[in-house]
C-alpha cells in the first residue's frame, strides 16, 4: 500500500486530471507594488495642476512610469534601462538636496525649486521621489538580473525622449536642458545633452551594475 501511494505521489498529472500546478512566485512583493502605484497615483494630479503636463517629459518623471510597469510586468530590460538612466542624476539630486540642508552649499543646483517658497510644501515633498526611485530600481535589477542590453536601448530611448521634448515645451521651463545651456540656446542645448547624458549618465551606470548586479535572474 505505502508503494503504491507513493507512486501515485510521485507520478505526472493525467492529461485531464485536475492536479493543480503552482505558479512561479512573484519576484517582487504586492505591498511594494501597491505602494509604488498609489505614489504615481497622487503625485500625477498633483503634478499637472502645478507644472503641467510638460513636466512628465523630466527624465526622472519618464523613469518613475516606466519603472511602475516593470515592477508589475517584473520586466528585466526595462527596469535596467531605467536604471541606466536615472541612478547617476538622481545621487546627483540627493547629494544636491541633502548639502543644501544642511550646510546651504548650492552644488549644482537640481533641487532649487525644492527651497522655492512659492511652491507648495507638499508638491515639493511628492517629488522626494528622487531620493527612493533609483533604490527600489536597483533592488529590482538585483533581484531580475542586469541586463546588458540597457544602454543601447537607453541611448535609443533617451534621444527620442529629448526630441520630443524639444519640440513639445517651451524655453521657459527648459525641460531635460533641451533649449539651454548656459549662454547658449537654440538647437546646440539639445544637440549637446544628446551626446553628454550618454557620457555622463548612462556610461557610468552601466559599468557599476555590470560589475555589481547578476547578469541572470538569481535562484
Amino acid at each position: 500500500m505505502q508503494m503504491e501511494i507513493r507512486k501515485i505521489a510521485t507520478s505526472p498529472p493525467s492529461p485531464g486530471g485536475s492536479t493543480r500546478v503552482d505558479a512561479s512566485p512573484a519576484v517582487f512583493p504586492l505591498w511594494l507594488k501597491l505602494s509604488y502605484t498609489a505614489y504615481v497615483a497622487l503625485l500625477v494630479p498633483v503634478y499637472i495642476r502645478q507644472y503641467g503636463p510638460g513636466n512628465f517629459l523630466w527624465f526622472s518623471d519618464v523613469a518613475l512610469f516606466l519603472g511602475l510597469a516593470a515592477i508589475w510586468l517584473e520586466h528585466r530590460l526595462l527596469a535596467s534601462t531605467q536604471a541606466v538612466a536615472i541612478v547617476v542624476p538622481d545621487s546627483l539630486w540627493i547629494i544636491d538636496f541633502l548639502l543644501r540642508i544642511t550646510t546651504g552649499v548650492r552644488l549644482v543646483g537640481m533641487t532649487d525649486y525644492m527651497f522655492d517658497t512659492s511652491i507648495p510644501a507638499f508638491v515639493r515633498a511628492i517629488s522626494l521621489f528622487h531620493v527612493w526611485l533609483p533604490v527600489v530600481l536597483v533592488f529590482m535589477v538585483s533581484r531580475l538580473g542586469y541586463d546588458r542590453r540597457a544602454p543601447a536601448v537607453r541611448i535609443v530611448l533617451g534621444t527620442i525622449l529629448l526630441v520630443a521634448t524639444y519640440f513639445l515645451t517651451g524655453p521657459e521651463v527648459n525641460v531635460n536642458r533641451v533649449h539651454r545651456w548656459g549662454e547658449l540656446d537654440g538647437l546646440w542645448p539639445l544637440v549637446l545633452s544628446t551626446i553628454a547624458i550618454p557620457l555622463a549618465f548612462y556610461a557610468p551606470a552601466h559599468l557599476v551594475l555590470r560589475a555589481t548586479m547578476p547578469e541572470h535572474p538569481p535562484h
